[in-house]
């Protein structure tokens, strides 16, 4: 399934190695709603944890 373009940007902040604690407060929003796009974004994907996204990030050149 395709990611929305939030859950896109998650992935990629995730994918960089950012912690949930780190995006919520960088996109001003609650840690819960980003473990909730978190969780949207493992069960879209497949990978099961923030190690797995950023390699498949890695893999695919997801990341600038």
């Amino acid at each position: 399934e395709n990611l929305s373009a939030r859950e896109y940007d998650i992935f990629a902040r995730l994918g960089q190695g950012a912690t949930v604690g780190e995006i919520a407060q960088s996109l001003n929003l609650s840690v819960k709603t980003i473990s909730t796009y978190r969780a949207r974004i493992i069960n879209k994907t497949g990978l099961r944890n923030n190690a797995a996204v950023a390699q498949y990030a890695i893999r695919n050149a997801l990341l600038d």
